[in-house]
């Protein structure tokens, strides 16, 4: 009787999660890299995380990614937390260690600063400010890698105040917070422009963001990618600047997490693109 080898599980872990395209996202590097290997979305609510969590190893998982509302739970259960999760305050990539310990990590920076090299090639952090939509996780992973890039300056404005004030009294001096009625001005200038926020996106509040500063040259970016060509990201190109959507970013912040749980770095290309977006 031959012995099989246990297949390496891996999953993405939110509620609601099912209309994730990461499931997609796997199986693609899977068949391309020859991988035998599973991906599958796990909806588990609040109170019942840190038990199946602590539970998957034995499963045969090897990791996992976290998503909303989890990330900031993830890290607090983690044994081991990497310096970029504990500075952004949250985790969206886990890796269950032969050693029984959970690693969390965060991705979403490197996301971020990879789609934009690879979407707008010359694009540099340092080249002047960025403003920022949004304080929320992701507006944390954004703030980190653009300070770590070099930006000079941070404008950032969020619907709650108080949430952006507090993002400023934890990042320094280097951001500058605007109200999010003048949210608008803070565009003026700025050759890096972020969406963070949901805004815009399938289902939810139109962007109503006026967008007459913009600066013809900038690089606009949403991190909402359905629609994939976003309000934003119209008026930004009717406007002369360097367009580029959120799907990027989704890509690339699983290049590390698939590489620490099976053993083979992807690259991101147009065929990944494709079959996720035609999933």
């Amino acid at each position: 009787m031959s012995e099989h080898p246990r297949i390496p599980l891996a999953g993405v872990i939110g509620s609601p999660v099912a209309h994730s395209r990461s499931p997609a996202l796997f199986r693609h590097w899977f068949e391309q890299y020859e991988i035998a290997g599973y991906y599958i979305p796990i909806d588990i609510a609040a109170e019942d995380f840190e038990t199946v969590l602590r539970a998957l190893p034995k499963a045969g998982f090897v990791g996992a990614n976290v998503t909303i509302p989890h990330k900031l739970r993830a890290l607090e259960i983690a044994d081991v937390i990497s310096d970029r999760a504990a500075l952004i305050g949250a985790a969206n990539t886990l890796i269950f260690r032969a050693d029984g310990k959970i690693y969390a990590d965060n991705t979403d920076g490197y996301g971020f600063i990879a789609n934009l090299k690879q979407n707008a090639p010359g694009w540099d952090a340092a080249s002047g400010p960025a403003a920022v939509l949004g304080s929320g996780g992701a507006a944390r992973a954004i703030v980190a890698s653009l300070l770590e890039g070099g930006a000079p300056e941070i404008r950032i404005s969020n619907r709650t105040r108080a949430r952006a004030d507090a993002l400023r009294a934890e990042f320094g001096a280097r951001l500058v917070v605007y109200d999010w009625v003048q949210a608008g001005n803070m565009l003026e200038g700025a050759t890096t422009v972020v969406n963070t926020t949901s805004l815009g996106m399938t289902g939810k509040q139109e962007f109503r963001v006026p967008l007459d500063a913009l600066q013809p040259g900038a690089t606009c970016c949403d991190l909402v990618y359905t629609p994939l060509k976003t309000k934003f990201l119209a008026e930004a190109e009717e406007a002369g600047c360097t367009v580029v959507d959120g799907l990027g970013m989704l890509l690339h912040q699983a290049v590390p997490g698939f590489e620490r749980w099976f053993g083979q770095r992807p690259e991101v290309t147009d065929d990944l693109r494709d079959a996720v977006l035609n999933a």
